[in-house]
C-alpha cells in the first residue's frame, strides 16, 4: 500500500512540474515582447502619419529644385525716400513674395565693399557717381549654378532711372543665355524705368518677359496690396 501511495504521489509531482514549465515559457516571451515595444516607442515617438507629413514639407530651396526658378535681387535698408528709415529693403520684401508664390530660391546681391551710405541724399550722390563712371561694383560670392534654373526673376530699386550699377556686374559676369528673365523694380514714381529693355540689352541671348514695378511705400506699408499685385502679375505670366 505504501509503495502504491508513493508511486501515485510521484506521478502527481511530475505532472505538476511539467505544467509549470509549459506555462512559464509563453509568459516570459510576452514580457520580452512588451519590453521591445516600449523601447521602439521611446526611440520613435513620432507616429508614421506625422513622419510622412514632415517628409512632404518643403523649404523654399526644396521647391526650387522642382521649379527651376531663381530670384536674384539687390536691396537696401536705411533711409529711403517717402518711407523713412527701414530695417528691411523694399526690393527684398517683393523678392520674398515672389519666392513664396513660385517656390523659387533667393539670391541677394551684396556689395563686396559696402560703402553705400544709410542716408538717402548721400546714397543718391554715390549712385549718381557710379552711373556717371559706369562703375561695376563687385558683389559677394557667386550666383548658384544657373544650369539648374530656367526662369530667373531679377529685381532692384531704381537708381537714377536705371539698374544700380552693381546689377550690371551681375549681368556681365554670368551667362544668362537661353534663360527666361523677368525684371521687377521698387521705386517712388519712376516705375519700371526701362528695366526690361536694359536687361535685354545686357543679356541679348535671354528672353525677357513683362516686369513689375512696386512703390517702396507700398512694399513697406501696404503689403497685402503688394502681394495681390505680385500674385496678379505672376498669374498673367503663367505662374
Amino acid at each position: 500500500m505504501k509503495k502504491a501511495l508513493f508511486f501515485i504521489l510521484a506521478v502527481l509531482l511530475l505532472a505538476l512540474t511539467g505544467c509549470g514549465n509549459t506555462t512559464s515559457t509563453p509568459a516570459a516571451q510576452e514580457a520580452n515582447t512588451g519590453n521591445e515595444t516600449q523601447t521602439e516607442k521611446a526611440s520613435d515617438p513620432v507616429p508614421n502619419t506625422e513622419k510622412q507629413e514632415a517628409s512632404n514639407t518643403t523649404t523654399v530651396s526644396d521647391k526650387e529644385n522642382a521649379s527651376g526658378i531663381l530670384v536674384i535681387f539687390f536691396s537696401r535698408t536705411g533711409e529711403q525716400y517717402n518711407v523713412g528709415v527701414i530695417d528691411k529693403g523694399n526690393t527684398a520684401i517683393v523678392a520674398e513674395m515672389i519666392a513664396q508664390e513660385t517656390g523659387a530660391e533667393l539670391f541677394e546681391v551684396l556689395p563686396e565693399e559696402d560703402y553705400y551710405p544709410n542716408t538717402y541724399n548721400e546714397l543718391t550722390d554715390v549712385a549718381k557717381k557710379e552711373q556717371n563712371e559706369k562703375a561695376r561694383p563687385a558683389y559677394q560670392g557667386e550666383l548658384p549654378d544657373l544650369s539648374s534654373y530656367d526662369t530667373i526673376f531679377i529685381g532692384a530699386p531704381v537708381w537714377w532711372g536705371d539698374w544700380p550699377m552693381i546689377m550690371y556686374t551681375v549681368f556681365e559676369n554670368n551667362d544668362f543665355s537661353g534663360k527666361t528673365l523677368i525684371p521687377f523694380s521698387t521705386h517712388e514714381g519712376s516705375g519700371l524705368s526701362g528695366f526690361d529693355k536694359k536687361l535685354q540689352s545686357a543679356c541679348p541671348d535671354a528672353e525677357v518677359l513683362k516686369g513689375l514695378a512696386v512703390r517702396g511705400q507700398d512694399a513697406q506699408n501696404e503689403q497685402d496690396k503688394t502681394k495681390e499685385s505680385v500674385q496678379g502679375w505672376l498669374k498673367d505670366l503663367g505662374f
